[in-house]
């Protein structure tokens, strides 16, 4: 673990450079607290998410993009995972992009997605490359140009796979060859996980709005918190 952290530290990152929070929900209540509460730096959706939010998949994607309109921050949204080929792919992902500056159009980590965002990077349009499980997987990503590749880690861990190693070889290669491309650890489950990111180096993490309000939380916090409420009632303030 020494090791790691000095390989970390070594690498470092510039001055001020801050590691980023996305929120993973297509649901624009649990969008703007994190937004008014955490200042969360972008969003993730996947069709899963708009599903849960109960709107049709336009109208919920206009929402969130509504939500921060002017700000530059970045939305990740996914084309139809039916598509058999990159054409179709880019196709839907230029429709998408049109519809606000924020959107970055998630592809999957398939061969048929590889070749859709090599496409897409040469016309300017911004790739998450998602469900992304290999180191492998994510050279490949960066090699064609994704402004995001998104390493999924909960997932590998549910299924008893060890995951440390995952995020920590796709920074250094990253660094190794100066990809501009920005790690986004997704599929994160716990407060754990966010931290392991953090270690490794990842850029950002994205996390569902349970997931970040259970980490923001503590219940060490609250118990200092309430001795010191009760010494504040036993003390005469004057």
């Amino acid at each position: 673990m020494e090791r790691r952290l000095a390989e970390v530290r070594e690498l470092g990152r510039e001055e001020g450079e801050k590691m980023k929070f996305f929120l993973d929900s297509a649901k624009v209540d649990e969008i703007r607290y994190a937004r008014d509460m955490w200042n969360i730096d972008g969003v993730t959706s996947n069709p899963r998410h708009v599903r849960n939010s109960g709107k049709p998949f336009l109208t919920a994607v206009r929402d969130i993009a509504r939500e921060f309109e002017g700000s530059g921050k970045p939305i990740s949204v996914e084309v139809n995972p039916h598509h058999p080929s990159a054409e179709p792919m880019v196709e839907e992902a230029a429709k998408l992009a049109s519809l606000s500056p924020n959107f970055v159009i998630k592809l999957p980590a398939t061969e048929a997605g590889f070749r859709a965002l090599w496409t897409l990077s040469e016309r300017g349009i911004r790739v998450n490359l998602t469900l992304v499980f290999s180191a492998v997987q994510a050279l490949q990503a960066a090699r064609l140009g994704a402004t995001f590749v998104s390493p999924f880690v909960g997932w590998k861990e549910a299924n008893g796979e060890e995951i440390s190693h995952l995020v920590q070889e796709i920074v250094t290669i990253y660094r190794n060859y100066r990809f501009k491309t920005e790690v986004l650890v997704a599929a994160v489950r716990n407060a754990r996980q966010i931290v392991e990111a953090a270690v490794a180096g990842a850029d950002i993490v994205t996390a569902g709005f349970d997931v970040f309000k259970e980490a923001f939380d503590n219940p060490y916090t609250a118990m200092g918190l309430k001795r010191f409420s009760d010494s504040w009632d036993a003390t005469a303030y004057e």
